[in-house]
């Protein structure tokens, strides 16, 4: 993985007319472009260079391509990957033959189909009366006893089916018992008296009438599950024997999209054809050769560093292994980094598993996560057509490291599902908790550990900040910002001055004869830092202001900073605290749990136990990922991360991200 976001370099290149097909090819196959559209070019250059319509009618595509999928999903088929694609076999798509074959399939399934929605209604019908049965509702249910003095009483049950109800015959009897729901009520009695129904005064037959139709309701319920699965089996088999065909024609049509993709960002001239795109440095020497071997030669290839060009203009591409996917997922719904700074992956990993194991420490509760991780994950893998449920593919991915984090510093805190089975490896939380520890002895041990620990983070933030600004030779911001070189020492004497007056005992704070002197001086230029700002601007031909807008925006400038260090700095470090706050909760809650199945015998004492455990994994597990999430973003992102990137979304097979351009 690569530390800083990947090197990029501009693309510009023209070929013949007649083989801009082949660098389309090309350039599909390798899938590292990120196109620039010719709009963004030159005004001048556009004058000389035109757009041409496609050919395609690209909507067209993505409908048949959607149509296609709709039917493979049916027959539960997983969609073709799109990296297993093969650029050589693109042709020109023959949309009304496709569309054909498409409308045939459909009306060999259409019986089926209309027989699936009679199952499914059925089946739902069903259930709902099994669900109200078994919950007690019987003010939702309609339950009749009676007996039919004309019509066929086959007609009749099918007519009560159709309204997912039941009818069944009571042996040895001319009487039938009715289940449907009250709510169709209106529905169903004009149907009985069309039948003649006469209800029965049985009143012990009655008290029998449900539990008679329940045991027939079950089978039924059973039967129609099975009749259900039977007819999907049907409709699997019909794509099935369809299966090669739908694979070519999404193949061809995906292929004519991306192709189709690439040429919108084309400019022409009468012969020859232009384009220009975003590389990362490492696949420069690839893109030029193929677009050589594609154009046979004829073609001019000209690169431009990224230094050269607008940084924000830049897209951003991060290199990092594919197992910490969950992380960089984290960074990328907060933003993207600006190009050429530092990659935040690897240190939002370790931040937010270092905050997660000290808020839910336990090897038991942690191997719970580890185990629903993988399950999870294993589920989603053999199930690719599986939509994501609560626990998303990502939250799953996620859960495997939470759960080896919080098994780590549960050994480390010698907690196994609250319990102390092996000694702590570092100190026994759950006595610091109760004020009798040996290492640590009480809560403000723990808290102390945190507010470090707290520092720490910002530290690293504030570090990360520094190269970042290095990198964009923003020497003045990194000596003088409140995040700077100027903010960390201030960060730092307020430190100093604080552990020295917790270690007086809370009397005095420390007064070496240096700690004036810096302050004053840094406070000083950080005053100055607006008046040197503007005339840097004004040096490098910036426009110039009334000095009295200078000086108040400079006063103004410096209030908010001095506000924002001494505040928000002090701010920032006690929001750590509410690290030590949840496992504190983390560990009372486990503490209260096992006194209270201490006080009963048995298995209730063991169920108490174990449903304390499960609402510990499930509230305080949700509780510390959200609070590790919070910390990241406002207390650790705040410090380095500008997020003023664009996103590297080059055009490919394998790339999903080009399906939604």
């Amino acid at each position: 993985m690569n530390l800083f976001t990947r090197p990029m370099k501009l693309l510009t290149a023209v070929v013949l007319e007649q083989t801009s097909d082949a660098v389309v090819r090309a350039l599909l196959a390798l899938g590292v472009l990120d196109f620039v559209h010719i709009n963004k070019l030159d005004p001048q250059q556009m004058e000389r260079l035109s757009s041409r319509p496609s050919s395609i009618n690209r909507s067209a595509l993505e409908d048949l391509r959607h149509r296609v999928e709709a039917l493979l999903k049916q027959g539960h088929i997983s969609i073709p990957a799109t990296e297993k694609l093969d650029v050589k076999k693109v042709e020109t798509p023959q949309l009304e033959q496709y569309k054909q074959q498409i409308d045939a399939l459909n009306v060999s399934l259409l019986s089926l189909k209309e027989k699936q929605k009679d199952s499914n209604q059925h089946l739902m019908g069903l259930e709902e009366l099994r669900r109200y049965i078994q919950e007690d509702k019987g003010e939702y249910l309609d339950l009749r006893l009676g007996e039919l003095t004309h019509g066929k009483a086959e007609d009749l049950i099918l007519k009560i089916s159709a309204f997912g109800g039941l009818m069944e015959p009571i042996a040895d009897t001319q009487r039938y018992i009715s289940l449907t729901l009250r709510r169709d009520v209106s529905q169903v009695d004009p149907l009985l008296e069309k039948f003649g129904w006469v209800e029965s005064s049985d009143v012990e037959l009655q008290r029998q009438a449900l539990q008679l139709i329940k045991s027939r309701l079950d089978e039924e319920h059973a039967k129609a599950l099975q009749d259900r699965g039977a007819i999907e089996m049907e409709v699997d088999a019909v794509v099935a024997s369809h299966q090669a065909q739908l694979y070519s024609i999404w193949s061809n049509l995906r292929l004519n999209e991306l192709c189709d993709q690439i040429r919108s960002y084309f400019a022409y001239t009468r012969n020859t054809t232009l384009f220009s795109g975003w590389v990362p440095t490492d696949q420069a020497s690839l893109v030029e050769k193929a677009i050589e071997d594609a154009s046979e030669g004829q073609c001019v290839v000209e690169w431009t560093e990224a230094s050269s060009m607008p940084r924000d203009q830049v897209p951003v591409a991060m290199s990092s292994p594919k197992a910490l996917a969950p992380f960089q997922k984290i960074v990328n719904n907060y933003s993207t980094p600006e190009y050429g700074t530092v990659n935040p992956t690897i240190f939002v990993m370790v931040a937010y598993l270092s905050m997660f194991g000290l808020m839910f420490a336990d090897v038991g509760q942690g191997l719970v996560l580890l185990l629903v991780g993988l399950m999870g994950s294993h589920s989603y893998k053999t199930h690719p057509l599986k939509p994501d449920g609560m626990l998303s593919r990502n939250v799953t991915s996620l859960l495997v490291y939470l759960g080896l984090s919080s098994m780590v510093f549960g050994a480390l805190f010698g907690s196994y599902f609250g319990l102390p089975l092996v000694p702590a490896l570092w100190f026994n939380f759950e006595a610091a908790v109760a004020g009798h520890g040996t290492l640590i002895t009480d809560v403000y041990g723990i808290l102390g550990i945190t507010i470090r620990f707290g520092i720490i983070i910002i530290y690293t933030g504030l570090v990360l900040n520094w190269i970042n600004l290095s990198r964009k030779k923003a020497y003045l911001t990194l000596l003088l910002d409140k995040n700077g070189l100027l903010g960390g020492l201030l960060f730092g004497i307020g430190l100093y001055m604080g552990f020295g007056f917790v270690r007086s005992g809370y009397r005095t704070f420390p007064s070496q004869p240096w700690i004036a002197p810096v302050v004053t001086v840094s406070l000083i230029l950080l005053f100055a830092r607006g008046f040197i700002i503007y005339l840097v601007s004004l040096r490098k031909g910036g426009e110039r202001h009334e000095i009295s807008h200078v000086v108040l925006d400079s006063v103004m400038e410096f209030l908010v900073d001095v506000l924002e260090i001494f505040t928000g700095y002090l701010s920032n470090t006690l929001s750590f605290m509410r690290v030590a706050g949840l496992g504190i909760a983390h560990a009372s809650l486990m503490e209260s749990f096992k006194e209270l199945s201490s006080m009963v015998d048995g298995f209730g004492g063991v169920a108490i136990f174990i449903l304390g455990n499960v609402l510990v994994i499930v509230l305080e597990g949700l509780s510390a990922g959200i609070q590790s999430l919070r910390l990241n973003y406002y207390e650790f992102f705040s410090r380095y991360f500008t997020g003023k990137g664009v996103a590297y979304e080059p055009v490919g097979l394998s790339n999903t991200r080009s399906e939604k351009r």
